[in-house]
């Protein structure tokens, strides 16, 4: 027994095609703007690369570009079949072709999907990007002499700046890295000689943090030294609400941005999937309808149109049959050439008559 089965007239068949033809143009411009959301992701990802430990994280931009071109593609080519689908004479050059076509239309929505599924799931590897290639940054910030390096600082204040955040998990992680360059300190001061001596790696350590963590809505003039010595600041307690520095880290930052903007996009894709998925639904009654009109010098008579001609079960245990038989074809072939190889490699006796 077929799945859904349906009956159509001629009207219905036309009306039927005209609606897929309006949908595929539709979904065309659904493509252009999973293209553009692909285009805008890597846009901003290439913003902060500097500040990412690795290139992983541009397999969904990626995924995005290539999905929404593949969605122009098959749609506007399936636009122009059901648009030649009114004419019985100009449907007939695209009758072969219609079952690969609508193959290929299966195997990219199942790929749409997982793509939407990679947009929800890809925070993980987003947050171990962000974690090593920030950690790895915040010690380049004091190289502003070195090449290659020396727009560091700038990033990561400007970073700090516009996301409201401090260091990667907080504004502590400074306190752990020499971020002040040795160009701008005093070797001959004996607190700089002190606090040099003092740590195992030579390096000069404060409890302080650059000024791009300082929040500006703070009524305090910022305090960006000595931030854990309470006597050294009138009035302070630095572990209080009131401490004017940024709280938030800047890996949380930039993760909830990315995040919540895979998730809307994930979210377009899935409604794009299931737009796509009712055009090859529409486009596959209309070809079976098409396919089994009785008399095709008579356009007005009646057909059906259906998506699978027996019910799933059956179509499952048929593909599987099919697969088992080509395994068995390509095992004979194999053994066949095996023979004639082995017959190939025989020499034949000669016998010597005295």
């Amino acid at each position: 027994m077929a799945l859904l089965k349906v009956k159509f007239n001629q009207k219905k068949r036309v009306k039927l095609a005209q609606g897929l033809w309006l949908m595929n143009w539709f979904s065309v411009l659904a493509g252009i703007l999973v293209f553009s959301m692909g285009l805008f992701l890597k846009v901003e990802l290439r913003k902060r690369s500097e500040v990412m430990d690795n290139s992983e994280s541009h397999f969904v931009p990626n995924s995005l570009i290539v999905m929404g071109i593949l969605s122009c593609a098959f749609n506007g080519f399936a636009g122009k079949i059901c648009y030649d689908s009114l004419d019985p004479t100009k449907f007939a050059k695209w009758k072969p072709l219609l079952k690969p076509y609508l193959a290929l239309c299966f195997l990219f929505n199942i790929l749409l999907f997982f793509v939407a599924l990679i947009c929800f799931l890809t925070r993980g590897s987003l947050d171990s990007t962000l974690a090593q290639g920030l950690k790895n940054g915040m010690k380049f910030y004091r190289d502003t002499d070195t090449p290659g390096r020396c727009f560091m600082k700038k990033t990561i204040d400007m970073l700090q700046i516009e996301f409201k955040c401090c260091g990667n998990n907080g504004f502590k992680d400074w306190f752990e890295i020499q971020w002040i360059s040795n160009r701008y300190l005093d070797f001959g001061s004996k607190e700089v000689k002190d606090r040099i001596k003092s740590n195992v790696d030579g390096r000069y350590l404060v409890d302080g943090v650059p000024f791009s963590c300082c929040n500006p809505s703070s009524p305090r003039p910022c305090i960006q030294y000595q931030v854990t010595n309470n006597s050294a600041h009138y009035s302070y307690d630095y572990q209080t609400e009131e401490l004017n520095l940024w709280r938030r880290g800047c890996r949380e930052a930039l993760l909830h941005y990315y995040s919540s903007m895979m998730s809307s996009m994930g979210a377009v894709v899935l409604l794009v999937w299931l737009f796509e998925m009712s055009v090859m639904v529409g486009l596959r009654l209309l070809h079976t309808s098409l396919e089994s009109i009785a008399n095709p010098e008579d356009p007005e008579c009646e057909s059906e149109g259906w998506i699978l001609e027996n019910n799933l079960k059956d179509t499952l245990k048929s593909a599987l049959e099919s697969l088992k038989k080509m395994g068995k074809f390509n095992q004979v072939e194999a053994g066949a050439e095996g023979a004639e190889g082995e017959e190939g490699g025989k020499t034949p006796a000669i016998t010597t008559v005295s």
